[in-house]
């Protein structure tokens, strides 16, 4: 890394040499143009020291819960390349096809990267960032690990994104309004009986387990996880249940988070029947009293989650939180934070059948 450091400091010397100048104090400028950035080390979240020769000013990022961070931030400008699924799910960002580097966390087109000169290539701690180090090493691109799904190292993700960019102060504005909810509902929730709540992420079945953003979720919401004794999940702390499993821990609320789309994807009435209708949960406390609710993970998973932990706690104790509106947070970071529309929060999040 020194020497690729290095290198570019000489080469960008002999550019400037036509247009040097003398100051009156006698130190060489160069005229019109700001004195070189500093290098920058960050370390990542995997540990890693990464030096990169100022704050990026071009990037190729990885996860569409990253973009919308430097969205957040003010950084989403600076994005020149990203995954299948960012393009897909954020299709408001200003990305064409041809700046697509990759089908999926472990589908990256190298070559494409390279063609795209980025000063950094940010990918999260479930890609494949190992293969990735070795192969962007020949080009000179630094790799920085930053994983913004997890809801335990969101603080830690947002800083150190704001480094890499040295958009410090925007980071600190999301870390602000992320502590505005997480402040609210610690205060109103301090004493809550905790409700057992069953998590199904995506597909039928598939839960979450302590590790996971999706179980911080549920604890910071006042709830219980009935998986919290589970083990044997994925990178991400999922795991594929047995559906009798669920039906005999009998959980008192039922939420099922589907695929992440800025795009509103009408699957709430479907999604309600289907759980309603799988054998023996019929007569599950949660399906019996009609407390299932269904979201959009564009939504509910934003922010590290927040959003979805304060959505969760309004319905799992709507006496604390009467007076609170999700849907007005939701609104501040889509409009304010994601610089988009919002058509309808409805269109996204549909809570328990009144």
């Amino acid at each position: 890394m020194t020497s690729i450091l290095r290198r570019r400091s000489l080469l960008g010397a002999l550019a400037a040499l036509p247009v040097l100048g003398l100051a009156a104090c006698g130190e060489v400028t160069v005229e019109g143009e700001e004195a070189a950035a500093e290098p920058l080390t960050v370390t990542d979240d995997q540990g890693r020291e990464v030096t990169l020769p100022g704050p990026a000013q071009t990037a190729v990022v990885v996860n569409s819960y990253t973009n919308e961070f430097l969205r957040a931030l003010g950084a989403g400008d600076r994005v020149v390349g990203v995954d299948r699924a960012s393009l897909d799910r954020l299709p408001y960002l200003p990305i064409e096809e041809d700046q697509v580097i990759a089908e999926g966390l472990d589908q990256l087109n190298y070559e494409a990267i390279a063609e795209l000169q980025p000063d950094v290539v940010i990918l999260p701690r479930n890609a494949v960032w190992q293969e990735a180090e070795e192969q962007l090493e020949p080009f000179g691109i630094p790799l920085v690990v930053a994983t913004a799904w997890d809801t335990d190292v969101v603080e830690e993700t947002l800083t150190l994104l704001g480094e890499v960019f040295g958009a410090q102060d925007g980071a600190q504005t999301v870390l602000d309004f992320r502590a505005e909810i997480s402040s609210l509902l610690e205060e109103r929730l301090a004493d809550v009986e905790p409700v057992p709540v069953y998590f199904e992420t995506v597909e039928p079945y598939l839960t979450t387990l302590p590790g996971s953003g999706f179980h911080a979720m549920i604890l910071a919401a006042g709830g219980s996880n009935i998986f919290d004794d589970a083990s044997g999940g994925d990178a991400q702390e999922e795991l594929t249940v047995d559906p009798s499993e669920v039906v005999l821990r009998d959980p008192q609320f039922v939420v099922h988070e589907f695929e992440p789309s800025a795009e509103p994807v009408d699957r709430f009435e479907q999604l309600r029947e289907d759980i309603a209708s799988r054998p023996g949960w019929s007569g599950m406390t949660a399906v019996t009293d009609g407390a299932v609710a269904v979201a959009n993970g564009w939504a509910t998973s934003a922010l590290g989650k927040s959003l979805g932990a304060l959505y969760l706690g309004t319905w799992l104790h709507p006496a604390e939180l009467e007076d609170v509106d999700p849907d007005e947070y939701l609104a501040r970071w889509v409009t304010e934070f994601q610089d988009t529309e919002l058509t309808d929060a409805a269109d996204y999040v549909q809570g328990p059948a009144a």
